[in-house]
């Protein structure tokens, strides 16, 4: 396989200097005080991942100015971590010693509207010396973002998050029988979904639209596009509100791939468009997709990526029960114009719409992906695209599933050797990260090997 020439960021950048840590300390100090006199006294700091579950510390209000400048301790075998919270092992994996610093963004921090009491900031992970962790995902996703600017490219991103609310473990209950989309449902649960709106709003995001969906008990929740690191940090807190809301509501919520096997599962779809000084390269192209030639380029590299890409965006045994022919769910490696069987779906907008609405929708990524993965591996494939000069296959304008489009893989264990074999993400990720996405999901496959999709069901359905 040819080594992409896309250049990317390099791993090491310089450690934190006293200069910056007492800066760090007096923002810390100044937004604890702000946080206190609204009633907020605890804090928590968290990251994804790489099995695509939310991993958090918290700490007392008062300890922020300290936290901002030195971190909270984590250790690095997280970074091998299983969604059964078993771990993967290896010789070229992190083991039991060392320690890591979770540094919270203190720009994303905010006042939980749903958890009194409490705020919430994601975290950066750094080494004890100072120095960033090349394991961390938040920074992949930022190296992706950088090496989009370094190209003259702004990357404006957005997850869709899907989640089944219900009752009951394993013998689900679900608080609404009504249909797909149906009015029945938002009346069912109308003072939930506005709680769900208000407290997301509440938050400071911009939320688009939030409906019934497909499956049972089954909702969705847009929210703004935002930079690619942005948009991760969104979609984490998305979660965790829905996550808040619902307890309160006495509801339990699941964005796991597959809830009930055979039923459409979550889907975790990824909206990017990609833009030079100010104008949106998806669209006023003279081609009949109206795709400018670093659009199309940049949607020919995701597609070309795609199956190594699934190690990151569909990532869990869970996920090819989802990832199933004509389930809405992109199982087939093609691309078409308001395609929603395809995997990348090109949203063109309505006729005359211009500016924010072209963008392309990754389809086939679901709700066990660790979102800075996800849209840092989609940043990567799209600039290896434009740096090869990559065109677009015929589109696809059927269900293709009757088109004899490729099939996307259909394991786990066949998207991890994809992955393997993708020289493109092993030079973006770097030689660290790229080993413990491997050694996680080639675990997760073992792990799952042998189980029925209703043994796989019951052991991820609460996990994300």
């Amino acid at each position: 396989m040819l080594r992409s020439p896309t250049p990317f960021p390099p791993l090491d950048a310089p450690a934190l200097t006293p200069d910056a840590r007492a800066a760090r300390a007096a923002d810390g100090r100044a937004l604890g005080s702000a946080l206190a006199s609204r009633g907020v006294d605890s804090v928590v700091v968290g990251w994804v991942d790489n099995a695509g579950l939310a991993r958090v510390k918290a700490f007392p209000v008062r300890q922020l100015e300290k936290v901002a400048a030195w971190g909270v301790g984590a250790a690095p075998c997280f970074d091998v971590f299983l969604v059964d919270d078993g771990m993967a092992y290896g010789t070229d994996v992190p083991g039991p010693t060392g320690d890591l610093r979770l540094l919270p963004d203190l720009e994303r921090l905010v006042a939980l509207a749903a958890q009194p009491g409490w705020a919430w900031a994601p975290a950066d992970r750094w080494t004890q010396d100072g120095t960033p962790h090349p394991g961390c995902q938040r920074r992949f996703a930022r190296r992706m973002t950088e090496a989009a600017a370094a190209q003259g490219f702004t990357v404006r991103a957005g997850f869709e998050t899907e989640w089944v609310v219900a009752t009951g473990d394993t013998e689900l209950r679900f608080p609404t029988a009504g249909p797909a989309y149906g009015m029945q449902r938002l009346v069912d649960l109308s003072d939930y979904l506005r709680d769900v709106m208000n407290a997301l709003e509440t938050q400071g995001l911009d939320v688009l639209q939030i409906h019934p969906e497909y499956a049972p008990g089954q909702f969705e929740v847009s929210v703004a596009a935002a930079d690619p690191v942005g948009a991760a940090d969104t979609a984490v807190l998305v979660r965790h509100t829905i996550r808040a809301v619902s307890a309160r509501h006495g509801l339990r919520p699941s964005f796991a791939p597959v809830v009930t096997p055979g039923v459409v599962g979550n889907g975790g779809h990824l909206h990017v468009s990609l833009w030079r000084d100010g104008t949106n390269v998806m669209q006023g192209g003279p081609g009949p997709h109206g795709l400018t030639r670093d659009g199309e380029a940049f949607l020919a590299g995701v597609l070309d990526a795609l199956p190594a890409l699934l190690a990151l965006g569909t990532p869990s045994a869970g996920s090819y029960l989802r990832l199933v022919p004509s389930h809405w769910a992109g199982a087939f490696r093609c691309w078409g114009r308001e395609n929603r069987e395809a995997a990348v779906r090109l949203v063109t907008g309505s006729r005359g719409e211009t500016g924010h609405a072209a963008n392309a929708e990754v389809k086939c990524f679901d709700g066990a992906a660790n979102p800075y993965l996800a849209v840092g591996g989609v940043v990567a494939a799209g600039l290896d695209g434009i740096a090869r000069g990559l065109t677009l296959p015929a589109e696809v304008t059927a269900d293709p599933a009757h088109t004899g489009a490729e099939r996307l893989p259909a394991s786990l264990m066949d998207a991890a050797t994809a992955f393997d074999r993708s020289a493109l993400l092993a030079a973006a990720l770097g030689p660290d990260l790229h080993a413990a996405v491997a050694a996680v999901r080639r675990a997760e496959a073992a792990l799952f090997a042998t189980a029925t999709p209703d043994e796989i069901a019951d052991a991820t359905r609460w996990r994300y």
